[in-house]
């Protein structure tokens, strides 16, 4: 994804663009008796209790009985009750606090709530009134009258370290003698994933996923209904008694209403949802043996909510990004079930092939994942099928959208799908930079192998771009178009976790959209400044997600002066093999920091310790 500074939203898109990773979360059940033992194996789970507060108050401790509340004058980010901190207009101190447990054994643990100020107070530069939230005794951050907003905003912070703690998580709001401030919180959560203790199996499965998936749309494409399957492989020497689907466009909606609706599971037991009701615990039948395979179906229901996002709708065109449910990774980390981010990604999956049938009126254009073809369907509608082989994702859009197509002159095939309000000067520009583009990252990195390319324009996009595999959204813009074009290769061949190490696909992806437009980077380098010891090209996005002023500026822009740097260390021809060869080894396979760390040093002889530690590239 292209990120660019964030536009104002208005509450109503925020209300469908954003979900808590809500309190609704629960623990997924056990594994089967058969499991094999792990000593202090992370169990992903949501320690937070009654997060939402529609449970009255217990556990949490309040200064008041007003402050769980659900009367008039404010309101809840999801249900009908909220904690309201202060809002009284005199000197007044209001506290509310839960003491939690965090699992031993877990790498990841988030904690989230969604935050709503509103003040009386006009004063432009001076914090009269404040809000506190502490775990244990660290202060993760400090609010006031200055951070009104409308609606809520979503906070999140990287709370690992006090993994196998028991803490209290609290908030403490004060007032001054005048002008009152309210700070609203709701959907408290705390997120935990990805065990480490003990190092387990490093392979990574379930394997070879393959999808097959039937959906019928509504007249406006914005209601999918269907079924799907899912057919896998257990590569690992241990043993499967479960699985997990990602349902990530639950972000998009809450537990009580979800965007993505999985039912009437077949071949296995669906269990708990967790994660913000987006990952999905499948208990197997009978373990899943190293070679064996299985196949898991349920019927899907899909609803696109209102915004111009990666998936919501912009009037009558429909974005389908990540509606798909797909398979969790399992590897030396445990699995990986991260948190939605709408920063950057959070997407992690092996390669898989999909063949997936799209019925719909005849008045919409399907422009999708793959290579698709067209035939009659019911009076006034359309199947499309697209099949694509190799890719991590599918997605697609739905609309009347202006299509026009042109063949890059290395040989793929590129269509774009303008909304209207595209103008056909500006349609025939991104074509234009697509066929170039494709051709470009091909002839660098090895040849563009998914077929069909499709580029989705609308100028509303506030991300500025997406990648999908042969599948792109995007503004009018050279640059953004190139850069997601470039992800083909940075997280669609070369694979990689993209909540763990962002900067694997958009770092690598910006220095190739430079390549691509002629820019050498001269210099960039030098204008590096740290905002603390802390940050690191190498962070996750469980940072990022708590200092987002400074994802963009450190994991594309000083990723990628790493990269140009790299390459004046190597030379121009040392540096451009190293990328291809690496490409190579790792197609359709996953990338690691540590891998990629090795392969630069196996293509010099100067010692590159210093030039890692120089950047802050760890791993």
């Amino acid at each position: 994804m292209r990120s660019t500074p964030h536009k104002a939203f208005a509450t109503t898109v925020l209300a469908v663009a954003a979900l808590a990773a809500a309190s609704l979360g629960t623990t997924p059940a056990a594994a089967t008796p058969s499991a094999a033992p792990r000593a202090a194996a992370c169990t992903p789970a949501q320690v937070v209790a009654n997060g939402g507060f529609e449970s009255g108050s217990s556990p949490w401790s309040q200064s008041s009985t007003s402050v769980i509340t659900s009367r008039a004058g404010q309101s809840a980010h999801t249900g009908t009750a909220f904690a309201w901190l202060n809002g009284v207009g005199s000197t007044h101190t209001d506290t509310l606090s839960q003491s939690i447990t965090i699992p031993a054994g877990c790498s990841t643990a988030s904690l989230t709530f969604w935050l709503h100020i509103d003040t009386a107070e006009t004063t432009t530069s001076t914090k009269y009134d404040k809000l506190t939230a502490k775990i244990g005794s660290t202060t993760l951050a400090t609010y006031s009258n200055l951070d009104k907003n409308i609606g809520y905003v979503q906070k999140s912070f990287d709370v690992s370290t006090f993994a196998g703690q028991s803490v209290t998580v609290a908030f403490t709001g004060t007032e001054d003698s005048s002008l009152q401030t309210s700070f609203v919180i709701d959907d408290v959560a705390l997120d935990t994933s990805g065990g480490t203790t003990p190092p387990g199996d490093p392979t990574r499965t379930p394997a070879a996923p393959s999808y097959t998936v039937s959906l019928s749309s509504n007249t406006s494409g914005t209601v999918w209904t269907g079924h799907q399957s899912a057919t896998f492989t257990n590569a690992s020497a241990t043993a499967l008694n479960e699985v997990y689907l990602r349902l990530w466009d639950n972000y998009h909606g809450t537990c009580s209403a979800m965007p993505i609706a999985v039912t009437n599971v077949t071949g296995g037991t669906a269990g708990a949802l967790s994660v913000g009701c987006t990952a999905l615990q499948i208990t197997l039948p009978t373990p899943l043996a190293q070679g064996q395979s299985a196949t898991i179906g349920f019927d899907l229901g899909i609803t696109v909510p209102s915004g111009t996002d990666r998936f919501g709708h912009d009037g009558a065109f429909n974005f389908i990004g990540n509606a798909l449910p797909v398979l969790a990774v399992k590897d030396a980390a445990g699995w990986h079930l991260d948190p939605y981010t709408n920063n950057g990604e959070s997407f992690y999956s092996l390669a898989s092939d999909f063949r997936v049938t799209l019925d719909h009126p005849d008045t919409l254009l399907v422009p999708a994942t793959g290579a698709s073809v067209d035939a009659p369907g019911s009076s006034g509608r359309t199947v499309t099928t697209a099949t694509a082989s190799k890719v991590r994702d599918f997605a697609w859009a739905a609309g009347p959208f202006t299509k026009i197509s042109g063949t890059s002159p290395g040989g793929t095939p590129v269509n774009v799908y303008s909304v209207s309000g595209i103008s056909s000067a500006d349609s025939q520009s991104m074509l234009t930079t697509a066929k170039s583009a494709v051709d470009a990252h091909a002839a660098r990195f090895g040849a563009y192998p998914y077929g069909e390319l499709d580029a989705v324009i609308d100028n509303n996009y506030w991300f500025g771009g997406m990648e999908y595999p042969g599948f792109v959204l995007d503004l009018v813009s050279t640059t953004a178009l190139t850069h997601e074009i470039g992800h083909q290769w940075w997280y669609g061949i070369v694979g990689d976790d993209e909540y763990n190490s962002p900067w694997l696909d958009e770092a690598f992806t910006d220095y190739a959209t430079d390549l691509a437009l002629n820019k050498t980077g001269t210099n960039c380098w030098s204008s590096v400044s740290w905002a603390s010891a802390a940050e690191k090209i190498t962070n996750p996005m469980a940072y990022w997600d708590t200092h987002s002023s400074r994802y963009s500026t450190v994991v594309y822009g000083y990723g990628k002066c790493a990269l140009h740097d790299l390459r004046r260390v190597l030379g121009d021809s040392v540096m451009a093999k190293l990328l291809k060869d690496y490409a190579t080894s790792h197609w359709y396979g996953v990338s690691t920091t540590a891998e990629f760390k090795a392969a630069a040093q196996a293509a010099t002889t100067t010692d590159l310790t210093s030039f890692w530690t120089q950047h802050r590239i760890e791993g």
